[in-house]
């Protein structure tokens, strides 16, 4: 336990004064490139390529360098960034399928899965670093939305949780779990509104249903990468974080709110509802 909160300070510490310490955009475009290099590495170890034998180092390391040449090329263009998160919400939407009919249906556990790591983690880094742009405090607003549907559901669920939501990817996630984890983040939403948001009416909606399918993404990822640990036969995606396992075990949740979100805030500029 004390490992765990060791690593969980450090990782806190690192991120905000990227976010908060400079106004220059390195050490936070830094931040983005390393994350998106690991969790690149550690998803092709979850491949079928690995669990048959049929890959070696060096291909894993070579996926590792291509998912970062696709971050550098995605952070530098806006229209790039803009393709990949409209590619990246419609793997999610795809995910809600393969995630019910699991495990009947895992034809899903193929080599097209590299594709689909390629665009969920350049999509969910390039993502974090345009919100951040906007503001380094909607970047915090995002964290705490999916850090608030992940501890209302863990409290909620370990109390009240009876109904199992998807029992053969994640048996301890319930039902109750998850509308905890709502109702944690609707009241973030409101504080937020309420405290620092000057919106017409209209405009505070349509910001609570951004709030409300981010969180819905954000558990969507929890939920994505458990079930292709579960088919892989890992635990955990990695052990570069000492009591947390890897860094993909870490951005799970992110790699679908983000993109979300951010896609959500550029919608909303071009309507006019500028946040």
């Amino acid at each position: 336990m004390f490992e765990r909160i060791k690593t969980a300070l450090v990782l806190v510490a690192i991120v905000l004064l990227c976010m908060f310490a400079t106004s220059s955009h390195y050490p936070m475009l830094i931040l983005m490139l390393v994350a998106a290099t690991v969790a690149g590495y550690e998803w092709f170890k979850l491949m079928p390529e690995q669990q048959d034998n049929t890959s070696s180092p060096m291909a894993t390391k070579l996926y590792a360098f291509v998912i970062f040449i696709i971050s550098s090329i995605a952070l530098y263009y806006q229209d790039v960034s803009l393709l990949l998160w409209c590619a990246s919400i419609l793997i999610w939407i795809f995910s809600v399928y393969c995630i019910k009919t699991y495990p009947e249906n895992d034809s899903w556990y193929n080599k097209g899965l590299n594709v689909v790591g390629a665009v969920l983690i350049t999509a969910a880094v390039t993502a974090i670093f345009a919100v951040w742009l906007s503001s380094p405090w909607w970047l915090m607003y995002l964290f705490l939305l999916v850090w608030g549907a992940d501890s209302g559901a863990y409290f909620v669920g370990r109390k009240i949780g009876r109904r199992k939501m998807v029992p053969a990817v994640s048996p301890n996630k319930s039902l109750e779990g998850l509308f905890g984890g709502l109702a944690l983040s609707v009241l973030i939403v409101v504080v937020v509104q309420f405290f620092f948001l000057k919106l017409e009416i209209y405009q505070h909606i349509l910001f609570l249903i951004l709030s409300i399918f981010t969180v819905l993404g954000s558990v969507l990822g929890d939920l994505l990468e458990s079930m292709i640990k579960r088919r892989a036969g890992v635990k955990d995606s990695g052990s570069i974080l000492p009591g947390h396992g890897g860094v993909l075990d870490r951005i799970d949740s992110l790699l679908a709110a983000a993109p979300i979100f951010a896609a959500g805030i550029y919608l909303l500029k071009l309507i006019g509802v500028d946040l």
